[in-house]
């Protein structure tokens, strides 16, 4: 009303943040984005906590394989936290607070008033782990904030290629989780990378041992009253240690807990029969979706499914053939060895899988801009943009899917053999894994958590060859053992599976010769599509001055 549009634009999005079900609040905003004047940062939240808008942003960067970017926002991130964390606790150090107690009514002797007003203090002060991970509009704090940052910081770290800090970040995070499986395999393959000597001195940082050392006594000092003068608190983190809470408390915590068991057990066991039946008919209806599902037109002529779930004993698993011509699949193994780079996403690394094969790689854009300097056929780059978007289009149409398919990774990838190193050999060229979560064979579990690609949905490989030893492509079940089908390369053949831990999978060894793919990711999720994709469709409309869906209809 008083015509200063860019400031309702701002206050909006702030009340839409922390309200993202209100709709008068949505049809606001869509009214300011139409209107003259106001642009697209003008919608800013006014509310943000700096802290936690860098850990956005370097979670973020983190998952579009920025690390460096990543690195920089969270270690800016890790600088607010504790700003904001030394402003929390001051505020903890006021008077004290009745709580419901009427003052005249508070009756207290002097050592009782101290141990109720110091323990609410301290109370306050743990509370500000609560308030720091609180988003507006969620109802639940981040879990584990702080710790979580390390863990981010460690990987990106390594990514970037800095194994001091990696470890230095890793021992950060064990002061928190000690026992954490994958975060001790991590620092020992650091450390073994960057050599015992060397890694032996570095130390967890100095300010978190600081941080964590006070927390503990906090606790300790808040679960000692909570036992013996009956102050109620709620730990809010999931790290601290059994040992910190007393023994009797522990045991009546146990004892609780067993109660809540035996109490679900018992309405579990009433409704096992009801459940059980449900579950069956869930099944059967589940297993048929599986196939029904499947089956979609392949859309290219000439394609055709050579095996589909049933015959590859699993589910969301397809084997296609006729894809590509020979004369295509000869012209991108020139591509491949004319523009692939040794090492190519993993920093550099000839033999990232195993000693025993080289691997190199070229991404689509990489591939186009080198079409663009003349340095490789222009017409071959092309060739291998139309089709990781033929492959997709294909993925799509075959999974019935519902909402399309976006790039997360796409990789034209060569893996030799290296003659000398074959003698004796018994490791694979890709061990057993998970596209979107990290597999824990002996557990029989795979962990949807970072450093996985969680967001990852559909993973397809498209063969340029076959004429070479080994290299086959194989399913097994979670144990990585049991093998459940098993593919074998040729050109023009695609292999399609659902990303999850119902697919895991890996390559044996290439034994002889060379061993040529594309390797190609998807989400569903356009929050996570791959930003050198969008780079690289700009970069074909401009070199062949083509609209989008002209691009489409190329493929």
């Amino acid at each position: 009303q008083m015509n200063r549009p860019a400031q309702a634009a701002a206050a909006a999005h702030t009340f839409f943040v922390a309200n993202p079900g209100h709709q008068e609040m949505r049809q606001n905003l869509e009214y300011y984005q139409a209107m003259v004047g106001v642009r697209e940062d003008d919608f800013t939240d006014l509310e943000v906590k700096p802290h936690l808008s860098e850990f956005r942003l370097g979670v973020r960067f983190y998952t579009e394989e920025q690390p460096a970017a990543a690195i920089l926002h969270l270690e800016k991130a890790l600088e607010e936290y504790f700003v904001a964390d030394t402003e929390c606790r001051a505020l903890c150090e006021g008077p004290y607070d009745y709580e419901g107690y009427n003052y005249l009514e508070y009756n207290a002797d002097l050592f009782q008033a101290i141990t109720d007003h110091s323990m609410q203090v301290l109370s306050c002060k743990q509370g500000c782990v609560t308030e720091l991970a609180s988003q507006p509009g969620q109802e639940k704090p981040l879990e584990d904030f702080l710790p979580s940052h390390f863990n981010y910081l460690q990987f990106a770290y390594y990514n970037n290629g800095n194994y001091e800090k990696a470890i230095e970040c890793a021992k950060t995070y064990l002061l928190f989780f000690p026992r954490d499986e994958v975060m001790n395999q991590n620092l020992a393959y650091y450390t073994a990378v960057l050599g015992e000597n060397l890694a032996r001195p570095i130390q967890p940082r100095e300010e978190i041992q600081v941080y964590h050392q006070r927390s503990l006594m906090e606790k300790e000092l808040l679960f000692f009253s909570y036992d013996v003068f009956g102050i109620p608190f709620v730990d809010p983190d999931t790290w601290t240690p059994e040992e910190v809470i007393p023994k009797r408390l522990r045991e009546k915590q146990k004892v609780e807990r067993e109660t809540a068991a035996r109490i679900s057990e018992e309405i579990g066991n009433l409704m096992k029969e009801i459940e059980t039946l449900v579950e069956e008919k869930a099944k059967e209806s589940a297993d048929m979706s599986k196939f029904i599902r499947e089956g979609g037109p392949l859309v290219y002529e000439g394609a055709s499914v050579t095996m589909n779930s049933k015959a590859l004993n699993g589910s969301q698993r397809v084997v296609v053939d006729g894809l590509l011509s020979a004369e295509e699949c000869r012209e991108l193994q020139r591509l491949s060895n004319a523009a692939a780079s040794a090492g190519d996403g993993y920093r550099g690394k000839t033999s990232p899988h195993t000693p025993s094969e080289t691997f190199y790689g070229v991404t689509v854009l990489k591939a186009l801009k080198l079409g663009q300097e003349g340095k490789v056929p222009l017409h071959s780059a092309y060739l291998y943009y139309n089709v990781t978007d033929k492959v997709r289009h294909m993925m799509e149409s075959y999974f019935r899917l519902e909402v399309p398919l976006h790039f997360s990774y796409s990789h034209l990838v060569c893996r030799t053999a290296i003659d000398e190193k074959q003698e004796g050999r018994s490791d694979n060229s890709h061990e057993v894994h998970v596209d979107n979560c990290i597999l824990n064979a002996e557990a029989l579990v795979c962990v949807k958590e970072p450093p996985a690609y969680t967001f990852r949905d559909y993973s397809a490989i498209l063969y340029l060859n076959g004429d070479f030893e080994g290299g086959a492509f194989y399913f097994t079940e979670l144990d990585a053992k049991t093998e459940t089908a098993e593919v074998q390369p040729q050109c023009g053949r695609a292999v399609g599976f659902s990303s999850g831990l119902e697919n895991p999978h890996g390559v044996k060894a290439v034994t002889k010769g060379q061993r040529c793919a594309i390797a190609l990711w998807f989400t569903l999720d356009p929050r996570h599509s791959e930003r050198e994709r969008v780079q690289a469709d700009d970069l074909v409309k401009m070199l062949f001055g083509m609209e989008e869906g002209d691009l489409e209809l190329e493929t």
